[in-house]
């Protein structure tokens, strides 16, 4: 239910529900009838693992004083790497070497702990120590304080809570403690989904999951990486289909052939956009385009699905284009540049190889990404499409800025657009301007 104004509700009525929780709460107190609590969803958190490998805790049980900390000449407490793992529980609890010590405060013997941290208590700094990893006398160094907060975060949906919690929680105490400066571990946040087999989350419990080792041997990488990144947004889950995977084959293939057939008729002719038919300025507007879409998609939206798509219409473009004039040529070659700059983040060593089929030396990891041309995009003609009384009967190419009573003399003079009109009387014309016009009779 909604917040919102009280109704009906006595001397309360009239108050917002904020202001009625104060209200209400007062006079609850005021006659003894209750009292304000607050309740917290926190609870204690076990943070020892009966497992070898992990963080050491620092922690020295004595008999006589208890749990004592390591003393800080002491630290860190280094595990010890000469232990047998036998599958019998954590090998450190049958290494008296590692186990008996003294107390640091009756000296007497004692034993330190065997247990480890959480393995949370690794992966919830990591990103910090990234930054200066090479530190042996701290945790952290002035370098984190420059580096962070990490500018974009990405992680898969089963972390987005524990994990994401702890990290805050890490980054406030270190930033307490006055090795980090930033409130917050992350600036920007991808969350990704799961691949799902028939349905389900992929689980050796279910015994439904997928080895791509084979796809890659029998496919190469790059169709595997193309399919996964075309298969959904990467903030959904993911189903996965070999038979999808076949599709992503068949595309970088047709990609391969286009180029090969491109470079078939020798090196391309330097690109004049001044001189360019109207086919080839079209051709070029659509690979522009997809330019500016994909540079978005990638950039801020992380939409790699749509990267993968716009880049599909865009072949479809190029292999309807038959212009093998000289600028038509001119035209194909900077499109499948720049197929294969848009491409080479998902599909690298296909995009590496292509690159220097077009001509080019360095590779395409080296190269920037590619910058839309304004004027590209610039429509000299539009294509309307046409109906008569709801009904698709043509279209009409007129003028951008072709004003109401042109667009309609030009819809109704077109053949099959009068045919249809006949002898019936107009009596409206509607212009959807840049798309459509209606003519209802």
């Amino acid at each position: 239910m909604e917040k919102g104004i009280l109704q009906d509700s006595g001397e309360f009525s009239g108050l917002t529900s904020e202001q009625a929780f104060d209200a209400i709460a007062d006079w609850l107190e005021e006659a003894g009838k209750g009292s304000r609590q607050v309740n917290y969803r926190l609870r204690d958190w076990g943070v020892s693992r009966q497992r070898y490998w992990g963080c050491p805790i620092p922690i020295i049980n004595c008999p006589d004083c208890g749990a004592m900390p390591v003393p800080e000449a002491d630290l860190p407490v280094v595990l010890p790497t000469d232990v047998t793992v036998d599958a019998s529980g954590s090998p450190l609890k049958k290494l008296a070497a590692f186990i008996e010590t003294r107390c640091p405060g009756c000296g007497g013997p004692a034993e330190r702990e065997t247990d480890t941290f959480d393995t949370f208590f690794e992966s919830s700094w990591y990103f910090a120590r990234y930054a200066c990893a090479d530190r042996q006398d701290g945790m952290l160094d002035e370098r984190a304080r420059y580096w962070l907060p990490v500018d974009q975060y990405v992680g898969g949906i089963e972390h987005a809570v524990l994990h994401l919690l702890y990290a805050r929680f890490f980054n406030k105490l270190l930033r307490d403690e006055g090795l980090l400066a930033n409130d917050e571990p992350f600036t920007c946040l991808l969350t990704q989904g799961m691949v799902l087999k028939d349905g389900s989350k992929m689980s050796k419990s279910r015994g439904n999951t997928v080895d791509p080792q084979g796809l890659i041997d029998r496919y190469g990488a790059d169709t595997v990486r193309l399919f996964t990144m075309q298969a959904a947004p990467p903030e959904q889950s993911l189903e996965w289909s070999d038979s999808a995977v076949e599709g992503a084959y068949r595309f970088l293939k047709r990609l391969w052939k286009r180029v090969g057939e491109q470079v078939a008729g020798g090196p391309a002719a330097a690109l004049q956009p001044g001189a360019l038919t109207a086919g080839q300025q079209q051709l070029r507007r659509a690979a522009h385009a997809t330019l500016a879409r994909v540079g978005d998609d990638m950039g801020r939206r992380h939409t790699f699905n749509n990267v993968v798509a716009a880049n599909m219409e865009l072949l479809n473009e190029l292999n309807r284009f038959t212009d093998d004039s000289e600028q038509g040529r001119a035209v194909v070659q900077e499109a499948l540049e720049l197929v294969v700059l848009m491409l080479s983040p998902v599909v690298p060593h296909i995009s590496h190889a292509l690159w220097h089929a077009l001509g080019h030396a360095e590779a395409v990891v080296d190269c920037a990404w590619p910058v839309v041309d304004a004027d590209a995009l610039v429509q000299d003609t539009v294509t309307l499409i046409v109906q008569v009384n709801g009904k698709l009967r043509g279209k009409v190419s007129v003028a951008a800025d072709a004003q109401r009573d042109a667009i309609e003399a030009a819809v109704l003079s077109e053949e099959n657009v009068s045919r249809h009109i006949g002898e019936q009387p107009v009596k409206k014309v509607i212009v959807v301007p840049g798309k459509l016009v209606n003519v209802v009779v």
